[in-house]
């Protein structure tokens, strides 16, 4: 990014998000939606631009971009369907994490089928007891031999029974998150099962159900970092993960705001289009200034975590905060802008006010993300 704007190279890979959303996503995300339908074949599309391994690096087989880049296909993804571009933010995650801190020979066994997303993987650290609080999670795993033998469930799974690959945090020592170590552990291992899909008020385009683990044996090789290492891999890997569903976002409040914008000069009311009343313009040009202002601090955010930054992941959850919450908002006053209809699933409107509303609880809730600026500020 230069000092305020996009680089050539950005605008060419928002540009190819764009078409690829405009062509495969946004024709059919009602239709994910109304019936629950997870997109496989789409999914595994995307991964054929590289949308699979965004910042896995190019040694290892992916396109090595920077967080900005990833910030913007999510959030081009988004404008057709948050909760599929959410998903796929979702797998880059723990993709990052094995190419990141993983030995050969666990990067070796699974980067080569999750670049193409002929194997999807899930990221597995929420449990039923440990929400906000994941440092106190309880999943174990014992060290026997040359396996760990893990015991535990893990809640709230993306691609959870669907996807192959769980990337998951164990407890393998103390307590605390000193004690937490990652481990890869695969669909189909002995132990390990799954229970029902959730149903959800949104994110209908993907399956979310809970991972449980009786007496798995998981290879030492699968672990993914030193024993302990957990807990700080995690983090870190949030801080993208909350850029990029804040970027989710901005994309879901773009698509309504383009939306409440064109209905607005359409319908007509008291004898012209409701565009020309001072108080709808005053409140799309609110819509667009707070839009703005949040999208520019995720760009400037997502260098940040690119860089490694002192301040980067203040930063990050500032930026997770603002576009979370300003793109709810957006949504909520494109909705109203639409009156009735924008309560009907014949708009696209509440389908996204759906989809946003799980963005200011998942990757870490808002208040966390007070909490983390919070805790910085008073440190300094």
């Amino acid at each position: 990014m230069t000092q305020f704007d996009l680089t050539d190279d950005q605008r060419q890979i928002q540009e190819m998000a764009q078409k690829f959303t405009a062509d495969a996503i946004t024709p059919f995300a009602a239709e994910w939606d109304e019936k629950h339908i997870f997109p496989r074949d789409t999914i595994r599309a995307a991964a054929e631009l590289g949308f699979g391994s965004i910042y896995v690096s190019e040694e290892s087989g992916g396109i090595g971009l920077g967080r900005l880049e990833a910030a913007l296909i999510m959030e081009a993804m988004a404008y057709g369907c948050p909760s599929t571009s959410a998903f796929i933010s979702i797998h880059n995650m723990a993709s990052w994490m094995i190419d990141r801190f993983g030995g050969d020979e666990v990067k070796a066994k699974y980067l080569p089928a999750l670049i193409p997303m002929d194997q999807i993987a899930s990221y597995c650290l929420t449990e039923p007891s440990s929400g906000s609080d994941a440092a106190a999670l309880k999943t174990k795993a014992v060290l026997d031999g040359d396996h760990y033998v893990v015991s535990g469930s893990k809640a709230f799974i993306s691609g959870a029974g669907e996807n192959e690959i769980y990337v998951t945090m164990v407890r393998t020592g103390e307590d605390g998150p000193k004690g937490i170590s990652a481990l890869v552990i695969e669909k189909d291992m002995k132990g390990v099962s799954f229970g029902a899909n959730e149903k959800k008020l949104g994110w209908h385009s993907q399956p979310t159900r809970q991972v449980n683990f009786d007496e798995v044996r998981v290879p030492v090789a699968n672990r993914v970092g030193g024993e302990g290492e957990g807990f700080r891999i995690a983090m870190m890997g949030l801080d993208g993960g909350r850029l990029n569903i804040g970027a989710c976002s901005l994309g879901g409040a773009q698509r309504c705001l383009d939306e409440a914008v064109k209905y607005t000069r359409e319908r007509k009311q008291f004898g012209k289009a409701i565009a020309d009343f001072q108080n709808t313009q005053f409140t799309l040009a609110d819509m667009e200034t707070e839009l703005q202002a949040a999208r520019y601090l995720l760009y400037v955010a997502a260098a940040k975590v690119t860089a490694n930054t002192p301040d980067k992941t203040k930063f990050a959850a500032m930026a997770k905060r603002l576009a979370t919450d300003t793109g709810s908002s957006v949504v909520d006053r494109a909705l109203q802008l639409h009156g009735g209809y924008g309560y009907l699933q014949d708009y696209p409107i509440e389908r996204f006010w759906r989809d946003l509303r799980v963005h200011s609880i998942l990757e870490g809730t808002n208040q966390v993300m007070r909490m983390i600026v919070g805790r910085e500020l008073t440190r300094q």
